[in-house]
C-alpha cells in the first residue's frame, strides 16, 4: 500500500471562481518585529525606537512593518495551500488597511476571483485571490489580490 503525502497544496482544479477559506491564527511576537527589521534593513524609527512611538507618533505601541505582516500572511498560504502545486507568484496589489502590533494574532480569509487555464504553460492554471489578512478582534489589516500560476492535476480540461 502507498503511503499518502499530506500537506500538498491545491491543485487549480481546486480553485474555482468564488472558492472561500481561512488559514490558522500566527501571533506576531515583539521577537518576530525584531528579527524582520534587522534581517531586512527596514531600521526606520517606527520599528526600532519606542521613545519616538510614545512622544512623537500617532501610532502607539510596537508596531509590525506591513511587510512582516504580509510575508506571515503568505507563510500561512504557502504551509496550507501552495507546496508543490504553486508554480509563480505574478502580481498583486496590496492595501493597508490598519496597524498590526506585537501580540495580535492575524489569520488570512481567502476568495477566489479569478482561475483560467493558461493559455501559453499546458498544465497550468492561472489563480487570484482576494486576501483579507485580519486581527483576533475582527479588524482588517490588510487587503491583497495575488495572481498565481498553479499547477494543473490533468494538462487539459
Amino acid at each position: 500500500m502507498e503511503m499518502e503525502t499530506v500537506g500538498i497544496g491545491f491543485h487549480f482544479e481546486d480553485l474555482p471562481v468564488g472558492r472561500k477559506f481561512r488559514t490558522i491564527g500566527r501571533t506576531v511576537t515583539e521577537a518576530d518585529i525584531v528579527n524582520f527589521v534587522n534581517c531586512t534593513g527596514m531600521v526606520e524609527v517606527l520599528f526600532t525606537n519606542t521613545e519616538f512611538l510614545k512622544r512623537d507618533s500617532d501610532i502607539k505601541g510596537r508596531l509590525a512593518p506591513a511587510a512582516l505582516v504580509y510575508t506571515f500572511a503568505e507563510g500561512l498560504l504557502v504551509q496550507a495551500t501552495m507546496q508543490q502545486t504553486g508554480y509563480a507568484f505574478l502580481n498583486m496589489q496590496l492595501d493597508v488597511k490598519s496597524p498590526v502590533f506585537a501580540g495580535d494574532t492575524i489569520h488570512v480569509e481567502c476568495e477566489v476571483t479569478e482561475a483560467r487555464r493558461s493559455r501559453s504553460k499546458p498544465g497550468r492554471g492561472l489563480v487570484r485571490t482576494s486576501n483579507r489578512v485580519v486581527k483576533q478582534d475582527g479588524t482588517l489589516a490588510l487587503v491583497y489580490t495575488p495572481l498565481r500560476m498553479m499547477k494543473c492535476r490533468q494538462e487539459t480540461a
